[in-house]
Formats: C-alpha cells, sequence, structure tokens
C-alpha cells in the first residue's frame, strides 16, 4: 500500500493503557486526576483523526459530517448516561466515533462508526436502532425494490471486509408474512455491518487509508440505507434504471485487494454504543502485513527504540509523529548517505507513558536501551563506561513539530572519574577529556538535577581569576582538573549526594529529565505562544559523541542551506572552534560565519576549513534537493572529519518565505503551488513592518552595532527581565528586552516586548531564531553594550541608560540609537508580487478592505484589494468642524433642526465619498450607514459641554440633559444600526444623498464608480424592506434632480450581525442584493461577551481550555460559524444572485478565512494591511481542498 497522504499517523498506544487503567479505576476522582491523559491520549489523537477523515468521507458522499469538536462532534462523550441503569460507572470504556449524515442529530441516522476497546475493535456501517417512521420507510423500500436491497447486502467487494450484524425481531414485523423472501432482512431492527480491527491496525500510520477504503466498499451499503430512508444521496448514486445499466459506477472505483489488516469477518450482534466488559491489561499483538509492500517503514506495535547507524536504520522521515523531526531527520540522513553519528531514538510516545504516570520509565524501556547500547559498542567499536576507550553519548529531545532551544540537551554522557583518563589516554589529549567531563557535570547537574546553572558558573569565574584566563579555552589542563572536582563539590553541595559513577545510570536520569523537559514551563509556554497542540510528547535521541572540541583541528557550527533573514541562495551559518554544539546556540561565545571557513587553518591541516566547506557544500546541496525546502542544520567536525548532527526545515522570516519560494519555483525545486503554500499567510505581515525614516536615521549617529538578527524596526524603554516585558507591556508600555543572552526561560518576556537587544550570541542564537520565526526585531551580540542586569542599566559609548530611557533597534542592520526614531512604510519586492500573483491565480475568494478615507483607499488597492467591503461613515464625523456639525444634529428637537444640521454634513460626506471612488476606480464600494450609538459623538465632561454650549447658543444644562438622555445601559445593543435609521430617517436620507451624489459626479467626470448601501444591524426583514424603500426613493430623487438619465447601479444589502438575522436569512435575503457578515458584532451576540471587557477573563477561558482561541480573533467555527452557514445556505434558497461577504477583522486572519473559502463565500474583507495576508490565505484554502 502506497504511504498515507493523511497527517493522522495512527492512534498512540497511550490510548489503550488509559482504557485498561480506566476500566479498573472508573470513577470520578480517578479521572479527574487523569484529565490530562485523556486530552493528550484519546480526545487530541481521535480529534485528529476524525479532522484527517474529512476528506475521504467527502469522496464517499458529500452528506457524511466529520466535526472535530470536543463536544457535539463525531466524537462520542465519554461520560455514561447513568440515570436509568443499575451500572453507575461514570466513563465508557470504550471511543466511539459516529460519522453520520448531515441530517441526523444522534446516533439514530445512517452513517459510519468506528469503536475502539480493549477487547475488541470495529467499524461499522449503516444504521443502528432507527426510529419507527425510519424502519417502516426501509422496510417498504425493501419489499418494494428486493434485488437492490440484496445487490448493495452481497456485493462481493462489500463482504470481503463486512458483515450484516445487529439485532432482529423474533416474529415477522406486522404486515409481512413469514413466508416473504426477504423476511430476515424485514425482521431486522439494526441495518449495519461491522469489520474487525485490532490494535494494530489503529496505530498504523496508514489507518485513515486503511478506514476510508473499508468504508468506500461499504458505499453501496450505506447509502442505500440513506435513500431508502429518503435523505440525500452522493452523487453515485442514480435511479434504479440507470443503476442496472450502470452497476460499476459504483463499485469500479473501490479497491481490488481487500485492505491490509482487515480479516473476514465472522458475522455476530454487536451493539455499537455498548461499553464493553474490560480484561485485564491486554497483550498487545504484532502481525505481519503480508499485503503491505509500502515504500516506508512501518512503525512495530509496542517497539520503543528506533535505531540508526551503518549496520541498520529502522526509522525514516515521515515518523516524526512516533520518533520526532530529530530522530526522523536523522534516520532519513543515515539512509541517504550522510556522515551521521550512529544512535538510537526513544518514542514520544514512551515520553507521554512517562508522565502519564508519575514519572516512571514504560516497564521495559532501558531493556530496549541497553540492546540498542550494544549495538553501538559493536559500531563505534567502542564501550559505554569503559576505562580505556569510553563511548560517550549525546543526549537531546526532539518532539515531532521543532521548538528551538525549548528542551534540554546533554553532552559527553558516560564520562566518570575513571573513564575522563581512558578517553585522556585514547585520544591523546587531556585538556580535551577533562574539558569534557566538567561540561557533563555541569549539564547534567543543571538539565537532571535543576542545581542552577549560575552555580556551577562562580565556580569556573573562580578558576579563571586563579590561572589569568580571559576566555573558556585560555584555562589551561590543571584548571580543568581542579574545576571538576570544583564542579562535583557544587553537584553535591546542592544534591546532597554524589556526582554518579555509573554510566547506565547517567543514560536513565537523561533520558527521564528530557521528558521531564516536555512539561516545564518553557516549553508550555513556547507551545502555547506558536499555538502547538495534540503532540503526545518528546522522543530522546541517543548519539554516539563526536568531539569539535578536540583542539584546533576541531569545530561545530549551526547553517542554513540559504538566509533565514533574506531568503539569499547563500550558505548561511556560523561556527567556533574548538567547541561543542551547545557553545553555538547558547550565544555564550561569538561564532565566526561560515563563509570564512576556507580561511580556518591548522597546524595538522592548514587545507581544514577548505575541504571541510567543500564538503558542507555538496550536503547542503544534496539536503535541498531530497527535502525540497530550506534546511536548518547542525555539525561537528572532529580531527578534521565531518558529521552531520540534525536537519529540519528551517525557520524562516516573512520576507525570506517569499523570496525562497519564488527562486525554489524558477530552480523547478518545487511547483508554483508548493511556493503558495510554503510561506505561512500570517509571517506577510511581516514584509509590512515598519523601518526606520532614511532622513532621521542618517541624521542619527549610532550607539553601538550589533548582528542583525531579525529584520524590523522598533523602538521602548527599557526592560531587564523576560517578567518586566511582560508586566510592563501589560501596562500599556513599549518595551525593549535587553538581556546578556536570551534562554527558553525568556520567551514570554520576548513575545511581549517591542523588540530584543542581546550583548552576545549570533544569528544563530536563542534570541535570534526565537525572534525571526515570530517576526520580531531583534539585534544580538551588541558586545560594546555593558549590561547590568541587578542595577537595571546598560553602558555603551560613554554614556548610562536605564528603564526611563528609550533606545531604537534596528533589526535590518544592527544598529542601536538613542531615542525614539521615525519609522516608514516598507517597499515591497519583485517576488512579493510574483507570490502574490501567484495566490491570485489559484484563490476564490475575492479580497477587499475596509477603508473610510481615499488614503486608505489607495493603500490597500496598492495592496491588491478588490473593493471596500466596508467603509465606515462614523468615522468621517470626528474630523475638523463635522463634529460640530454633527452634534448640533444631535441636539436639535425636531427634524427641521436635525435637517439643518444634516445640510452642514453632507457636503463633507460628499467630498469623501467621491474620493474613495475615485481611489478604487471602478472597484465596488460597500458603504456603511450610520452604525454608532449617537452617545459616543457628544460631550460627557462639563468643560467639553460648557465649550460645546459656547459654539452653538444651546445652553449647557440642555446639553447635559441630552447627554444623560441618550445614556444606555447596554448602548451596543441599543439604539445603533439601522435603529437609528427608522427614528430619525433623515439621517439615512443625507447619507445616502451623499453616496448618489458623488457617485453621479464621478460618472459625470468619466470615473466609474461602484456604490453599495450597507444597512447595518438589521434583525428582521420589516427593519430592511421599510429603509430599502426610502433609500430607493432617495436615490431616484437625486437622480432627477440632477438630471442623470445614465446608468448607476446601487446595490442595497446588509450586515448579518444579529443571530435573529442569520435564522431568519430567508426572509432578510428577500430584500438584500448582498449579505456581509460583521463577524465582530456577531461573535459578541453569539457569545454574549462584550468586545470591550473580554479580556478580563478570556486569558482564563483560553488556559482552561474552555475555548481554544480568542473568538474575535478567529473565527469560531462551531458556534459562530454556524450561523454563518445557516445564513448562506437560506439565503441562496431564496436568492441565487445575493453576493455574500464578511467584512469584520476575522477576515484577515488565515483560520477564519479557509472557513469562508469552505462555506461559499464570495470574498473577504479586511483592514488594508492584512490584505496581502488574506489574499495568500484564501489561495492556501482553495489548494487546500484542490
Amino acid at each position: 500500500m502506497a504511504r498515507s497522504k493523511s497527517q493522522f499517523a495512527g492512534f498512540p498506544l497511550g490510548l489503550f493503557h488509559f482504557l485498561e487503567e480506566l476500566s479498573r479505576n472508573n470513577h470520578k476522582p480517578w479521572f479527574d486526576a487523569n484529565k490530562e491523559r485523556y486530552e493528550r491520549d484519546v480526545r487530541t489523537p481521535a480529534l485528529a483523526f476524525i479532522t484527517a477523515m474529512e476528506r475521504p468521507l467527502r469522496a464517499i458522499s458529500p452528506h457524511f459530517t466529520a466535526v472535530p469538536k470536543k463536544v457535539g462532534g463525531s466524537l462520542m462523550r465519554i461520560h455514561r448516561d447513568v440515570r436509568f441503569g443499575k451500572d453507575k460507572t461514570p466513563y465508557k470504556t470504550n471511543v466511539g466515533i459516529q460519522f453520520r449524515h448531515e441530517s441526523g442529530k444522534d446516533v439514530h441516522c445512517p452513517g459510519f462508526y468506528v469503536h475502539i476497546a480493549l477487547d475488541e475493535c470495529f467499524l461499522g456501517a449503516g444504521i443502528w436502532r432507527p426510529c419507527t417512521p425510519t424502519l417502516t420507510a426501509i422496510r417498504e423500500r425493501i419489499d418494494e425494490e428486493p434485488s437492490r436491497w440484496k445487490r448493495a447486502r452481497d456485493g462481493k467487494r462489500f463482504r470481503e471486509v463486512w458483515a450484516p450484524s445487529g439485532d432482529s425481531l423474533k416474529r415477522p414485523p406486522r404486515g409481512y408474512d413469514a413466508e416473504h423472501p426477504m423476511i430476515e432482512d424485514l425482521k431486522r431492527k439494526d441495518h449495519i455491518a461491522v469489520a474487525d480491527l485490532d490494535h494494530d491496525d489503529l496505530m498504523a500510520t496508514d489507518v485513515v487509508d486503511r478506514i476510508a477504503d473499508a468504508f468506500k466498499r461499504s458505499k453501496a451499503y450505506t447509502t442505500l440505507r440513506v435513500h431508502f430512508r429518503g435523505l440525500p444521496r452522493p452523487p453515485t448514486v442514480r435511479a434504479e434504471s440507470a443503476r442496472r445499466s450502470t452497476r460499476q459506477r459504483i463499485f469500479g472505483s473501490l479497491p481490488r485487494e481487500p485492505p491490509p489488516g482487515f480479516r473476514e469477518p465472522a458475522p455476530r450482534l454487536v451493539t455499537p454504543t455498548a461499553t464493553l466488559a474490560v480484561p485485564p491489561a491486554p497483550r498487545l499483538r504484532s502481525k505481519q502485513d503480508t499485503n503491505n509492500t509500502m515504500a516506508k517503514k512501518k512503525p512495530a506495535a509496542g517497539k520503543m527504540v528506533y535505531y540508526f547507524g551503518k549496520t541498520k536504520t529502522e526509522g525514516d522521515g515521515s515518523m516524526k509523529t512516533l520518533i520526532g523531526g530529530k530522530g526522523a531527520n536523522l534516520a532519513e540522513m543515515t539512509s541517504i548517505g550522510l556522515p551521521v553519528p550512529a544512535g538510537f531514538t526513544i518514542t514520544t510516545e514512551c515520553c507521554a507513558l512517562y508522565n502519564k504516570a508519575g514519572g516512571k520509565l514504560p516497564k521495559g524501556l532501558m531493556d530496549e536501551v541497553g540492546a540498542a547500547v550494544k549495538t553501538l559498542e559493536k559500531e563505534a567499536g567502542k564501550k559505554f563506561g569503559d576505562t580505556k576507550n569510553p563511548l560517550l553519548m549525546s543526549v537531546r529531545s526532539g518532539a515531532a513539530v521543532s521548538m528551538p532551544g525549548m528542551m534540554n540537551t546533554i553532552l559527553n554522557l558516560g564520562l566518570n572519574d575513571e573513564s575522563v583518563a581512558g578517553l585522556a589516554n585514547a585520544t591523546g589529549n587531556e585538556r580535551f577529556a577533562y574539558d569534557a567531563y566538567r561540561r557533563l557535570i555541569n549539564m547534567y547537574g543543571d538539565v537532571v538535577m535543576e542545581v542552577h546553572h549560575e552555580y556551577f558558573e562562580e565556580a569556573f569565574s573562580k578558576i579563571k581569576t586563579k590561572y589569568g584566563a580571559a576566555e573558556d579555552n585560555d584555562v589551561p589542563t590543571k584548571g580543568l582538573i581542579e574545576l571538576c572536582d570544583a564542579y562535583k563539590k557544587v553537584y553535591k553541595k546542592h544534591t546532597k549526594q554524589d556526582f554518579p559513577q555509573d554510566p547506565l545510570k547517567q543514560l536513565a536520569l537523561a533520558v527521564e529529565a528530557v521528558f521531564k523537559s516536555w512539561m516545564s514551563d518553557k516549553a508550555i509556554s513556547y507551545r502555547r505562544i506558536e499555538g502547538i497542540t495534540g503532540l503526545a510528547g518528546t522522543a530522546v535521541n541517543v548519539q554516539s559523541m563526536v568531539f569539535g572540541n578536540m583542539g584546533d583541528d576541531s569545530g561545530t557550527g549551526v547553517a542554513f542551506t540559504r538566509n533565514p533573514s533574506t531568503g539569499e541562495n547563500k550558505f548561511y551559518g556560523e561556527f567556533l572552534v574548538n567547541a561543542q554544539g551547545e557553545d553555538v546556540v547558547a550565544g555564550i561565545r561569538t561564532p565566526q560565519p561560515v563563509a570564512e571557513m576556507p580561511k580556518w587553518k591548522c597546524d595538522a591541516d592548514k587545507t581544514i576549513g577548505k575541504k571541510v566547506h567543500a564538503e558542507l557544500m555538496k550536503i547542503k546541496t544534496k539536503l535541498e534537493k531530497h527535502y525540497k525546502d530550506v534546511q536548518d542544520i547542525e555539525f561537528t567536525i572532529e580531527k578534521g572529519k565531518l558529521y552531520m548532527l540534525q536537519t529540519r526545515n528551517g525557520k524562516r522570516t516573512g520576507m525570506a518565505a517569499v523570496r525562497i519560494a519564488c527562486e525554489m519555483v524558477k530552480e523547478k525545486l518545487i511547483s508554483e503551488k508548493t511556493g503558495v503554500m510554503r510561506v505561512p499567510a500570517g509571517d506577510l505581515t511581516q514584509l509590512l513592518l515598519p523601518s526606520f525614516d532614511p532622513a532621521a536615521k542618517k541624521k542619527a549617529s549610532a550607539l553601538t552595532i550589533g548582528l542583525p538578527a531579525s529584520p524590523g524596526a522598533a523602538f521602548g524603554k527599557l526592560a531587564f527581565t523576560a517578567e518586566e516585558a511582560v508586566e510592563r507591556s501589560h501596562n500599556g508600555e513599549q518595551v525593549l528586552l535587553v538581556r546578556k543572552e536570551t534562554s527558553p526561560e525568556d520567551v514570554d518576556g520576548m513575545h511581549s516586548a517591542a523588540g530584543i537587544l542581546t550583548s552576545t550570541g549570533g544569528m544563530t542564537s536563542h534570541a535570534a531564531v526565537v525572534a525571526r520565526g515570530w517576526g520580531k526585531c531583534c539585534v544580538a551580540g551588541a558586545g560594546e553594550i555593558q549590561i547590568d542586569e541587578k542595577g537595571k542599566k546598560i553602558k555603551v559609548g560613554g554614556k548610562t541608560y536605564g528603564v526611563k530611557d528609550v533606545l531604537s533597534i534596528d533589526g535590518s542592520t544592527g544598529e542601536v540609537f538613542a531615542g525614539e526614531m521615525p519609522t516608514v512604510s516598507p517597499k515591497l519586492s519583485g517576488n512579493f508580487a510574483t507570490v502574490m500573483g501567484w495566490a491570485d491565480k489559484y484563490r476564490k475568494l475575492g479580497v477587499r478592505t475596509n477603508a473610510d478615507s481615499p488614503a486608505d483607499s489607495k493603500r490597500a488597492r496598492d495592496f491588491g484589494a478588490e473593493g471596500i467591503g466596508l467603509c465606515r461613515t462614523e468615522h468621517m464625523f470626528f474630523e475638523g468642524d463635522r463634529i460640530l456639525a454633527m452634534r448640533e444634529m444631535i441636539l436639535a428637537e425636531d427634524k427641521s433642526a436635525r435637517e439643518k444640521a444634516l445640510k452642514k454634513l453632507l457636503p463633507f460626506q460628499r467630498k469623501d465619498f467621491e474620493g474613495i471612488f475615485k481611489a478604487m476606480k471602478g472597484l465596488p464600494v460597500t458603504v456603511r450607514l450610520l452604525d454608532p450609538p449617537l452617545h459616543e459623538f457628544v460631550p460627557h465632561d462639563a468643560k467639553s459641554q460648557k465649550e460645546l454650549s459656547a459654539a452653538t447658543g444651546v445652553p449647557a444644562k440642555e446639553i447635559a440633559a441630552r447627554v444623560s438622555q441618550l445614556h444606555e445601559a447596554n448602548p451596543m445593543l441599543g439604539h445603533r444600526g439601522c435603529r437609528l435609521s427608522i427614528t430619525y430617517p433623515e439621517i439615512l436620507v443625507m447619507q445616502v444623498t451623499a453616496i448618489t451624489e458623488a457617485a453621479i459626479s464621478c460618472v459625470k467626470k468619466k470615473i466609474d464608480a461602484k456604490p453599495e448601501i450597507m444597512i447595518p444591524l438589521v434583525g428582521t426583514v420589516k427593519e430592511l424592506a421599510l429603509l430599502r424603500e426610502l433609500a430607493e426613493e432617495t436615490i431616484k430623487k437625486v437622480k432627477a434632480a440632477k438630471k442623470h438619465t445614465g446608468k448607476l447601479d446601487i446595490l442595497i444589502g446588509t450586515m448579518i450581525e444579529i443571530p435573529r438575522a442569520a435564522l431568519t436569512a430567508d426572509e432578510v435575503a428577500t430584500e438584500a442584493d448582498f449579505f456581509s457578515f460583521g463577524t465582530n458584532d456577531l461573535t459578541q451576540m453569539t457569545f454574549g461577551y462584550s468586545r470591550d471587557d473580554v479580556n478580563g477573563f478570556l486569558p482564563d477561558y483560553i488556559g482552561q481550555e474552555i475555548l481554544e482561541k480568542d473568538p474575535f480573533q478567529s473565527i469560531d467555527t462551531s458556534g459562530v460559524g454556524q450561523l454563518v452557514e445557516t445564513a448562506v445556505s437560506k439565503g441562496q434558497s431564496v436568492n441565487k444572485k445575493i453576493k455574500l461577504g464578511i467584512c469584520g477583522e476575522h477576515g484577515g486572519d488565515p483560520a477564519s478565512i479557509q472557513f469562508c473559502h469552505e462555506v461559499g463565500l464570495n470574498y473577504v474583507s479586511c483592514s488594508p494591511f492584512r490584505v496581502p495576508i488574506a489574499r495568500l490565505a484564501a489561495a492556501q484554502a482553495a489548494l487546500s481542498q484542490a
């Protein structure tokens, strides 16, 4: 079978362990204590499986649904209904997933079912326990069309996998004779079929393909029951007369062989929703799948360790979910012949099991590890812990998703007081041996035993002072021997135990440390910020050590196959001579560029740099051709020999992503479509980032210049800790996070800060990598800056700056300036236009903008907007003298006075609209009539009211009384939107007049104008009908007054922002030319959340997983989205030509745009700077469903 196209790589072993333990502890206290396990090992993978099944189900029929919701979707609740039975155990000990027909609301509707339990796993198809009317209808159709029924029931392809099952009546149903030839089918109470599964099937990487294949085989059986029930059918089901001649249409597209792993099931009675009895912990079966000849390796059930090396390689690049990204790529690099130190990977499932078991390694893990160590010893020709020639190991983490710097690493594992002497003798380099040993004690104490790094640094500082060493490498061998003793004393002081001398104990505790680090605060913060969910844990990668710190002919480095900041196709990276890998990424020493490597010479080999650089360039080309993407690599040179330690898809800035996509398409490495999908839509924001004003920058003098680690321009007051940056930014201050070097503990502060400035570290340091990934401005390695973190001040250029001082940093040049420097908008490259051209080629959705001024309109048009989806007229009233006329209108006591004030506003509005129409050059402009409540336009303090009184002649007391009268307890649900036009129709008349006059004026000047009038906050069709009539009358009058006889089409529609309007959209659509979904208000009214106050509790809701994300940032597809879908369906049912769009800020959110594409909207509208994001996201939405 071909490798699965699905991203879902099988259910985890942890799911079965959870069900087994639940069967023995079926009570609420145990479940509550293990809720995290349930989420991680049961619900999250089940929802991922449901998501992966969406496309296969659509291929069978568009009417079967896969709904990946925690509640109310395809995943059945784990809670049992205990009200009416004797069994009061509260939880089901099986997982049930049902893909229902869209007409069904419960389990008693046609569909497909997946049942996962310890003793029995199976698939179901058909209808379980249909209601009486449905059962009656099915029986009638069986009686009328027996041959059709039998063909579906007895089809060869169907019966190879499926067997009819379920309960039957003992006697014939009423009205049917016992001798009826179809009596056994007529007696059925359930019309279901089942197919057996086992645990291996469910844990297989191609489980989605297997199950989809089985469901396809049951297509005729299941869809015939749908048809007999009188529900919509898939397009392939034809009338009986057509089916007789084209039977092959149903079965011809099905596979010729049974799917791997499925056995011929014996007919049996099964109740799909029953809670099955659970035996003691099962022995999971390992099965040889003789039908499967996949190109990639299939993970073995229960296997915990995967080896890679010259002797054998058990994993590959497709197994990232199981063995992590690092482990998968190490195996893949080994397979394609790159020089990779041999090693093995412990699976992510072991991490999940460890954390679930409260910190206990899975049973049998260390036995498998021991066997892998023996294989590694044979390949290396060394012994682990040997006193003569010891094999040393590195222990690194590696989750399925790259998380740079988030997990802990331990090097030189296996050294002890005896083997360090053996290493010195074997290498002939005593200094190297003790340098490796001191590093191990430090890392092991920090990572495994949580002894703070600073305690070791203090001991090292004393040794350096004693020997007059400025740098680590200057410390002599004698000093390193003393340092090892000092480190062991630090270790014992803070742990109350000696440093472990048993290498296997070191390894076991190191594995545990990596597992623990998965749940560390820094790792959790990074996953939260990056939105990484659904992972079981981290894998552990154990490799034989290669040493970059063996002298001047050794080194280590980190590189990207292309520049991650600019995208230039130039090998880009840094290396350190006589150093270990962590020295580069930790930013403790400033490294040299890889481009300088050919100049590297040593006494033993004058051409070492040229040879290593040439080999790296060959590997760079090979990796890009293999992975077809930019690679982030780590390497070590040991005595002139190059080793590859890691490769992964490189994180890059938005600018780099665009350039790389364009150039890889030109190089024919990838297609245009792949190029579109390679650029994260949200990252385009980085291309639109401001830079410093060149004129101001020319006049300024840089305090210092560091490394341009992440582009952009930022300024702010100085914050010296992550906690301080978070707190001050939350209080509204703009801050720069200033650190010597950042670490994973700083991620929250880095995320909150406007920019990051470090005094050490290079272009691949932690600060640089994380900042680039977030599009955050960063200057690293500004070595002239002296940072006093405790005193909260810095010294540079002879001056001191503190927490109240502002600095500006340029992440594109590395420059640092005093004070706040003005910024300018960016200029976009030709590559940007190319990617946008591709996006426009493949997208289906139109993209408009939200703009209410000619300047914004032009800017949006330059960004590719195809019109204005929301022009807010209220913003126009606040400029200059307009607000006075607006307030006069509000204070007016009668219609005549209001009209007099509105006449003053009319010219302003007309001029604004004419400017916007001119800027948009014939593109549609949707003008929303006045929406906010009137109290927003009046002054609320006594001083301002007196000033208004002086300007209008209205007594201040009357103004205060009117302001009080306008006050509402809940103005967002009060007198606003269309309600203003109902009570004050003259407002609508003035605005429609201005729109129409502006359009006519443009036409006379030969400027094409396409205005659309949008009536806001409609809740009933009568509101819209009344106001539409008034608008049409006004347009007619204006055209007559202006003697305009030419064509002037002005569409009139409404915003759907009240749930009632969505629910009655079939009525509203009779009076609307278009719907525009105002999802800001629709979200507010659906949830009952005030947009202005939601931040008081929303973080807690997201933190406690009540909500997955902020519904005002990304559309709530299961709630608000359902209203949108309902409105689309109902609106189109009565008005086929109705235009459909969205104009809330959701229109610029990539996830929301995906939803808009799926529900069939015509366009999205967003702020000008988000237009490019929307264009790209719309193309990605279209391609994802292609």
